[in-house]
Order: structure tokens, then sequence, then C-alpha cells
């Protein structure tokens, strides 16, 4: 073990490493509930999308373990799980088997991206006024996500949104699991999420949400499953919407994982030469979730937990990795868990992904106002790739009309012609 993974040469050993995995693994376990209750809205039983989350990051964590002998962590990622499920699956109306279709052949051209000189090349072509837009509007979005689970925010036919009856006995427990998690998390206890998702299960089994009685009545079950492992659908392929979900699936996947897995490897972890083939791992990952059943995988930001706690090696990676596999005793644990104990989460999460706001140019209108709608459009119309489109499509627009065309790319202007392409085509069709 020693010498696969280079332990010494990394100035590290195996109980470093184990206590890494072990630290990274309490810090992230809560994406299992979470990434399973957003695959369920898109129609993947619970069960299975438990399951595909567990295999998924197994699979992922020991992919960057051996192929770049780095510390990562890959689990389903937040954010392109809401892509997923919320705009290819919900608005756009593909199925969750094409989304998986979908997703498999986003991890592909991932791979092309990754495994040639295309991601660099992306990168440049894109500017860090709309990169960083796109984690901050996606960012509201799953506090949005998460303000409608928890019911403080509820459907309105005058004006669409509005706040919900605070009397309710959900909206109640996820206040208040809300300022559990708040506190947990500013305190930064070790393995706050997963603290607050058991603790706020009382709170909900308290507010009788949850009835905890059917906990010891539920056997592990993996028969729902097989309707899902190997399920992708690419018989539409060829369709306007298949085309657009993968797009958008590689958008995200490239523009996210490449800020991760540089801030990572290269900053916290200071080993640039393992950043190339982390990011490899990171793509063929994508694509065996696609298989699997779930949403594609990221180099998580939860990674720093692990790498603060002393990780250097792919040792790190397996031990979370093979933790993971084990949280499936837990199964009848993790199917009670409601909503009231999830939706708090997803609203942190979401605020802290707007801290990426400060990275935008606001002194620039050119930059600051596509970066705007962005920020504006993806909540507003539930869908990522709609919100995407309308800062991409107007980006080249002001800068022409600031005469700074010699700030775009050609690169830049295809990327938006694609979008509008799209737009257009919707209408025509």
């Amino acid at each position: 073990m020693k010498g696969v993974f280079q332990l010494k040469q990394h100035q590290t050993n195996v109980r470093k490493e184990l206590v890494a995995g072990l630290t990274s693994f309490f810090s992230i376990v809560y994406i299992i509930a979470v990434n399973a209750n957003i695959l369920k809205d898109a129609g993947i039983p619970l069960e299975a999308g438990i399951l595909a989350t567990v295999l998924s990051s197994l699979v992922g964590c020991l992919l960057v373990a051996f192929v770049a002998n780095a510390p990562l962590i890959l689990v389903p990622g937040m954010g392109i799980n809401a892509l997923f499920t919320y705009t290819i699956v919900g608005s756009m109306g593909l199925s969750y088997q094409e989304a998986l279709g979908a997703t498999v052949l986003a991890g592909i051209l991932f791979v092309v991206v990754a495994f040639t000189g295309l991601s660099s090349l992306i990168s440049r072509a894109i500017p860090v006024s709309l990169k960083e837009s796109i984690s901050v509007g996606i960012g509201l979005f799953i506090a949005f996500i998460g303000l409608q689970k928890s019911g403080i925010v509820t459907g309105n036919t005058s004006h669409f949104v509005a706040l919900g009856d605070l009397s309710a006995p959900l909206v109640l427990a996820s206040i208040i699991n809300l300022i559990l998690t708040l506190y947990l998390f500013l305190k930064k206890v070790p393995g706050n999420f997963l603290i607050s998702i058991i603790v706020g299960t009382l709170v909900a089994w308290l507010f009788g949400i949850v009835d905890l009685g059917s906990f010891a009545s539920q056997p592990i079950s993996f028969q729902s499953y097989g309707d899902v492992w190997m399920s992708a659908d690419f018989r539409h392929m060829a369709s306007i919407p298949f085309l657009t979900a993968c797009f958008s699936l590689v958008l995200v996947l490239v523009f996210e994982n490449i800020g991760l897995v540089h801030s990572q490897v290269d900053g916290m972890l200071q080993a640039p030469e393992k950043n190339g083939k982390s990011l490899k791992s990171v793509s063929i990952s994508a694509v065996a979730c696609g298989l699997l059943g779930t949403s594609p995988t990221v180099s998580t930001v939860e990674t720093a937990a692990g790498i603060t706690a002393g990780g250097r090696t792919g040792l790190t990676s397996v031990t979370t990795g093979l933790l993971f596999l084990g949280s499936l005793f837990f199964m009848p644990l993790i199917k009670i868990i409601p909503d009231a104990a999830i939706a708090p989460i997803l609203i942190i999460i979401g605020g802290l992904m707007l801290t990426n706001i400060t990275k935008i140019d606001f002194s620039d209108f050119s930059e600051a106002f596509p970066a705007f709608l962005v920020i504006l459009m993806i909540p507003l119309t539930y869908s990522i790739v709609d919100g995407i489109a309308f800062g991409f499509i107007a980006y080249p627009l002001l800068k022409m009309f600031s005469r700074k065309r010699e700030q775009l790319s050609i690169s830049m202007f295809v990327i938006s012609f694609l979008f509008l392409a799209n737009f257009l085509l919707q209408s025509v069709l």
C-alpha cells in the first residue's frame, strides 16, 4: 500500500491518510440523502438513487486514487444534479433515462476535453464574469429549491411565489433545522451536515412528519435499482432537447471541475503535476455516472476537509470511497429522511455558492450585465440552461455596443450562437 500510493515520497503515512479519508467522508456523506432526494424528483426511485449515489462516489474516488494518486473526493455534484432533474427532466421534458444518456454523452465529450488541450482553450474563451455568474445563479437556484421543499416559499396564482404558512409543521420543522444547521456550520463542528440531517429527522418526527416506526420494518432492497442501472436511453440523441442537454452538462462539467481541481490540486495540495490526471479521472467518472444511474460527479469542495486533515495521496480517496460503500447498511435510515432535514442544507449550500459574486467585475457594465442576467434568469426561469443562455447571448452584444470587440474570441461567438440557435429552434419546434 505504501508503495502503490508513494506515501514516503509524499511525506505521509497510513494513519494520516485513513484519518483524512474518514474526515472527508463525514464532511460529504450528506450527499447520499440530498442527491437521492433530488434524483427522486426526476423519477428515479429513492432506493435506486441512494445506491447510484453510493456506487458513483465509490467509482469516482477509486478512479482519482489510482489514476492521479490525489486525495480528491468525487461525488454527484450539487448544482449539476439540479440541472439534471429540474432543467433537463423537468423543463426540457426528457425522461430520466434520456437524461442519463445525455450524461454519458456529455461525459465522453468531457473526456475528449480533459485528454486534449481543449480544456485550456474553452477556459480561456469564456470570461471570468460568466464563469462565476453560473455558480452564483445555480446557488440561488439550489436555495430556491430548498425554500420550496421546506414550504417556506410556496406557489401563488397571482404573483407566482409567496411566503408559505409559517404555522405548518413542515415549515416550523424546516426553520428549526435551518437554525440548527447554521449553528453547527458556523461553529465548524465536524460532520455538521450529517449531524443536522440526523437531528433534523428527529425534529420532523416530533412534528409528526416522519414515522420512525417504519425504520425497523424497511429491509435493504436493491430491486428498484435494476430498472435504473444501465438504463441510459440514446434513441433521441439527434433531437434538439437531447443535444441541448449534452451541451449544458458539458459546459457545467468543464467549468466547474477545471476550477475545483485547479484550486485543490495546485492550490491546497501544491501538486500541479497531478492536475491533468485528476481532471481525466473526473471526466471518466462522469461517463460512469450515466451508466450507474445518477447525475455526474465533480471534485467536491469538501475535499478541502481531507487535505486539511493531512491527506496527500489516493489512499485518502480509497478510504472515503469504501466508507461510502459501507453506508449502504444504513439505507433504511436514509430512506426516511424528510424534506425538512434536506432543505436547510440546500439553502446553506446556495448561500455558499453566492460568494463567487465577488469575482465579478461590476465596474464594467459590459461584464456585469450579462453576469446579472445569468444570476437572475437561472432561478426565475427555473432552468439553468436558459439562464446561462441569456447571459452568453447578451455578452457579445454588450461588448460590441461598448466598442470592446477585441475582448471577444471566435470561440465565444460560436458558443453564443449555439445558445441563440437553441432558442430559435425551440420557438420553431
